[in-house]
């Protein structure tokens, strides 16, 4: 099957995302698949996504014209668009990275990776991850997202990705690993 990388433009593209994110939240699967499979937290709209594809690429992966892959990408300055995000942004905040404050980089938030199952094993994350980094301006230097503690498939390929765990969160409900990936560490 051919897989194709590009950036989500269209009403299409965007209901696709969600359609996927749907079948892979937390809140729509069990928790045995949730600990086989891993699993999104994070809900968006149409709309919101429109608002993060205007600042940064939402990259996509394809096969025979359907979404099964996605990478959401968001700047710092979204901070206050998604206020279930505040706690998150506040642990950037208090983080650090190689010994300086992670504020002191200019980094993109991953707002959210999903492979679709089917297309999982296929280092699809891994391609969306670098795809998003090549489409980015070439003044970032970091991706920093989030991870939930008890999302162990996500933590594991986050970390063969490249990313490293900066430090820890309680939002009240989860413990969360904040993780950075420097895109100087390879090259683009």
């Amino acid at each position: 099957m051919d897989i194709v990388f590009g950036v989500a433009s269209t009403d299409e593209h965007f209901e696709q995302i969600l359609q996927l994110q749907k079948r892979n939240l937390f809140s729509s699967i069990s928790e045995d698949e949730q600990a086989r499979q891993g699993f999104v937290f994070a809900e968006h709209t149409i709309p919101l996504l429109k608002m993060m594809a205007a600042h940064l690429p939402q990259v996509t992966a394809a096969s025979n014209g359907r979404v099964i892959g996605y990478n959401l990408a968001m700047p710092v300055s979204m901070k206050n668009e998604m206020p279930r995000l505040m706690p998150m942004f506040a642990a950037f905040e208090r983080s650090q990275y190689k010994g300086r404050p992670l504020t002191a980089y200019n980094f993109m938030v991953g707002g959210q990776i999903c492979v679709d199952k089917d297309f999982r094993g296929q280092g699809l994350l891994r391609r969306l991850y670098h795809e998003t980094r090549n489409r980015l301006p070439p003044a970032y230097q970091l991706c920093v997202t989030e991870v939930s503690a008890r999302n162990n498939v996500s933590l594991r390929a986050h970390q063969k990705m490249g990313f490293e765990v900066v430090s820890t969160y309680q939002d009240g409900k989860e413990l969360w690993y904040v993780v950075a990936w420097n895109f100087e560490s390879e090259q683009k």
